[in-house]
């Protein structure tokens, strides 16, 4: 028997709606209790840079799914599924996969040859579906979508005065300074040399991350530099109050500890913003962040694409 819900464009004055959707229907809590942000950063603050979609299913005035979608900035021709929830009491009665496939006509119809089940730089929430949340692997297959890569996250604990991810960064600090090397908070008059450190060493969009960071509340970043000169920074929540990254050392200054004196630095301020344990997301070194700051594997993502 077919589900008695309806499809329709969700304006964006139902975000409310949606946030309270997105706390009742992400089952893992660290996700849930973010919902405000998730919403805030793929629909509202996304929108002012990418063509953004958005979705609901209603059982009569009740939004009962939620979807959220986009295309790339750098390739119209690739649309991302940026979040989609389903009320629990509504799975396994099609919602989700009537989300993802109205998801599918409407971003083709803007032009999308290709959908990712994946993150879209730089507002993003995962790099792709946690394995966790099994229902919307089921819908991905269902549909199609194949699996192309698969993405992890570190933890770092900061709950406790002793873990070492809040370990003093003083001594290093002072090596550092001893060679002419200032370690400091990022101000917004840093933006534009930020973006263009970032854009010149690593490429990428992490110069629009670094704007999600520099100077906003709930966010904030370091960096260290030497006669004016850049030799790297780290950022944190630019999409997300417990999210870490990213992080970039000049490649002259590798080796020399600025990587984890920032790392550690955001950290700390992620903790006295409330945070119990950072995220950092679509982790490349691992060593380096388990050696840093005690950083864990914890959450695996798969990433999933298919061609319209």
């Amino acid at each position: 028997m077919e589900a008695d819900f309806t499809l329709a464009e969700l304006p964006v004055d139902r975000a409310p709606a949606a946030v309270a959707l997105c706390r009742r229907a992400l089952d893992l809590p660290e996700d849930a209790a973010e919902a405000n942000a998730l919403v805030d950063t793929l629909w509202t603050r996304a929108a002012a840079d990418r063509t953004v979609v958005a979705s609901g299913a209603y059982a009569g005035d009740e939004l009962v799914g939620v979807l959220i979608g986009s295309l790339a900035a750098g390739d119209p021709r690739l649309g991302h599924v940026d979040l989609m929830a389903v009320d629990p009491t509504w799975r396994r009665r099609g919602v989700g996969r009537a989300l993802l496939a109205d998801a599918e006509r409407r971003l083709a119809g803007l032009g999308a040859a290709e959908v990712l089940l994946a993150g879209n730089p730089p507002y993003y929430a995962w790099p792709g579906i946690d394995v966790r949340y099994t229902p919307a692997v089921c819908v991905a297959l269902a549909l199609g979508y194949r699996q192309d890569r698969t993405a992890w996250n570190m933890t770092a604990d900061l709950s406790y005065d002793g873990s070492p991810a809040l370990r003093t960064t003083e001594p290093a600090e002072r090596r550092l300074a001893g060679q002419g090397v200032v370690v400091r908070r990022a101000e917004p008059a840093d933006l534009p040399a930020l973006a263009a450190f970032a854009r010149s060493t690593f490429g990428g969009l992490w110069d629009a991350e670094l704007a999600g960071s520099v100077g906003r509340d709930g966010a904030g970043c370091h960096l260290a530099e030497r006669d004016g000169e850049l030799l790297g920074f780290a950022a944190w929540g630019s999409s997300r109050p417990s999210w870490f990254g990213p992080m970039g050392t000049a490649p002259a200054a590798e080796g020399s500890g600025i990587g984890g004196v920032l790392l550690r630095r955001c950290l700390r301020d992620q903790r006295a913003a409330g945070v119990g344990a950072a995220q950092i997301g679509w982790v490349g070194p691992v060593p380096f962040y388990s050696g840093s700051a005690g950083a864990r594997i914890e959450r695996v993502f798969f990433l999933y694409r298919r061609t319209l």
